[in-house]
């Protein structure tokens, strides 16, 4: 079962600032919504039955909703709650980029981590082109001498 970040109204950080319309929430998105927004934003297409364990089984997750509900972007984390946390399905609607949703997603995830976590977490996401700077400006780096992996099936 993934671990509650933090009981209600324990060292919360501040909420970050969002442009007026948009509404944060620690609530995870629906399974289309989910599939939705990877594809549209440019992750690699998951399947509704591949999202269900995203979904439910994650550490934390973050969404952005404009004024009509709709979801414009989110980010969740996987780990283990004391000290490895992995960053995962970053993603903004193109529709809404470029207003800072992104950084308020990341900048949420994050302020979770550090309440929730003792000093010093091990944070690590895999950075896709579009959001290296992004993650640059909150402090990531690359992770020399150690190179990203993957099994692929």
């Amino acid at each position: 079962m993934p671990a509650t970040p933090t009981a209600p109204g324990a060292d919360q950080p501040a909420a970050p600032q969002l442009p007026d319309g948009y509404a944060l929430s620690d609530a995870p998105p629906g399974s289309q919504e989910y599939v939705r927004l990877r594809r549209e934003a440019g992750l690699s297409p998951r399947t509704p039955e591949q999202a269900a364990g995203a979904l439910t089984a994650s550490w934390a997750w973050t969404t952005v909703r404009s004024a009509d509900g709709a979801l414009a972007a989110m980010g969740r984390i996987i780990g283990d709650g004391t000290w490895y946390f992995h960053l995962a399905d970053v993603a903004t609607d193109p529709v809404h980029q470029r207003r800072g949703l992104g950084r308020a997603v990341m900048e949420d995830l994050l302020g979770r981590i550090d309440a929730a976590a003792p000093p010093h977490p091990y944070i690590t996401l895999l950075a896709d082109p579009p959001g290296q700077r992004l993650y640059r400006s909150l402090g990531f780096v690359d992770s020399d001498p150690s190179l990203g992996m993957r099994l692929p099936r």
